[in-house]
């Protein structure tokens, strides 16, 4: 059986880029007691409801991220948040006992987070005896351990952390952003200073001498984003139900291009053709967006030196600018009409379309018009059309997307 891809969902626009890149189960947060309620993307009890109708409507799962720490004056609203998305959700995720207790009590199936750091058969079994349907492992198991803890507590579903940022912290429960500045990583609200670079400064006691040195953010605390498609054949061979994509803070080319490449690369072992060099090329795609350096997390071994990043900047192949908008789709002649407000466009360009009906598009400018009159470029301020092939709304984001070396202009 393959396993599920468990895509990030900050936004409708992300959640559609989802469900068409392949996604069978997506996963999101309404706007408090998530691990990203400082996004500026999160659902709300608005736009749940959507959500969950887009999903179901493609046969696609949603599960609601509820796992922050609890504090005793807001049981009644966590209670109250779990009775709204009930209609709506396939499952919770959950990271305190509190939350545990309520979806059991309210009959809602629920998922325990990786930050209850569950790392061993023995504590899975007792969580899946407190009514869990899956477990989350802690990002700090090998493949090994994760094949030994899945073999041992089947039936019971473990998921485990495909792709994408990874916490320095014990399953990310980190404390240092609270300590700094005073808000809680536990509670949604990470300032993330383990991605910034620090000084040491010698300071002595009756000498004005002092050195001091900057320290790269690679030596310390900033670790590389996960990417497990080099060894992805080894982690769907674990036996594992789930691959989690991370990622609700990042935009919806990501979520698509990650979506896509996981889903590729486990339909690929399900049909006997996975290769190194499609590995490759997957890996390659998925380079194209936002990402950090690429590590293989901890799955081959305890921490060093090698697990963090020696840049902490965007290592994406790609890079798109705002371009324009788009104003009508004509559906029988398959053409978008797009004002051009930024960037201008030319045969040839790659371009992105973004919208929360939409979703993510990309496509390649095949020609331009404006009314009779034939265009080589589509200047500022000016309207065009071009062909394409999927259906796009008014009111879309379009940007041209250049490689990375060709950023300047």
């Amino acid at each position: 059986m393959q396993p599920e891809i468990l895509s990030p969902a900050g936004d409708m626009t992300c959640l559609q880029a989802a469900l068409d890149a392949g996604a069978d189960a997506v996963y999101l947060g309404l706007a408090s007691f998530n691990m990203r309620s400082m996004a500026t993307r999160n659902f709300t009890r608005e736009t749940l409801p959507e959500a969950s109708e887009r999903c179901r409507a493609r046969g696609v799962k949603i599960y609601l991220a509820l796992n922050t720490l609890i504090y005793e004056n807001e049981l009644d609203a966590v209670r109250g948040e779990l009775n709204f998305a009930k209609p709506f959700i396939d499952a919770a995720i959950v990271a305190d006992w509190a939350v545990a207790r309520i979806c059991v009590a309210e009959s809602i199936p629920f998922h325990i987070s990786t930050q209850m750091s569950c790392s061993n058969a023995v504590a899975a079994k007792f969580l899946a005896e407190q009514g869990a349907s899956r477990i989350v492992l802690a990002r700090e198991c090998s493949l090994a351990e994760v094949a030994a803890i899945a073999k041992a507590i089947a039936p019971v579903e473990i998921e485990t952390f495909a792709h994408g940022a990874i916490c320095v912290a014990e399953s990310g429960r980190c404390l240092l952003s609270h300590e700094a500045y005073g808000f809680s990583a536990s509670r949604g609200e990470c300032r993330q200073p383990c991605r910034r670079r620090y000084m040491i400064r010698e300071v002595r006691e009756g000498d004005d001498a002092t050195a001091e040195f900057e320290v790269g953010a690679h030596t310390v605390l900033s670790a590389r984003d996960l990417c497990s498609l080099p060894f992805l054949d080894k982690l769907v061979g674990a036996g594992i139900a789930s691959l989690k994509i991370e990622g609700r803070a990042r935009n919806p080319e990501y979520v698509a291009a990650v979506t896509r490449a996981y889903k590729r690369g486990v339909r690929a072992i399900a049909d006997g053709k996975w290769s190194a060099a499609l590995a490759d090329e997957l890996v390659a795609d998925c380079a194209k967006v936002y990402h950090r350096e690429f590590g293989c997390g901890l799955f081959h071994g305890r921490p060093g030196a090698d697990q963090m990043t020696l840049d902490d900047e965007n290592q994406a192949t790609e890079k798109k600018w705002h371009s324009g908008v788009v104003m009508h789709y004509y559906t029988k002649a398959k053409m978008a009409q797009v004002m051009i407000q930024d960037k201008p466009l030319k045969i040839g360009d790659k371009i992105a379309i973004h919208g929360a009906t939409t979703g993510a598009v990309e496509l390649r400018v095949e020609s331009l018009r404006r009314d009779d009159e034939v265009l080589s470029v589509a200047e500022r301020g000016n309207w065009v059309t071009f062909p394409c092939a999927e259906r796009v709304h008014q009111g879309d984001k379009v940007f041209l997307v250049v490689p990375h070396e060709n950023e300047k202009w």
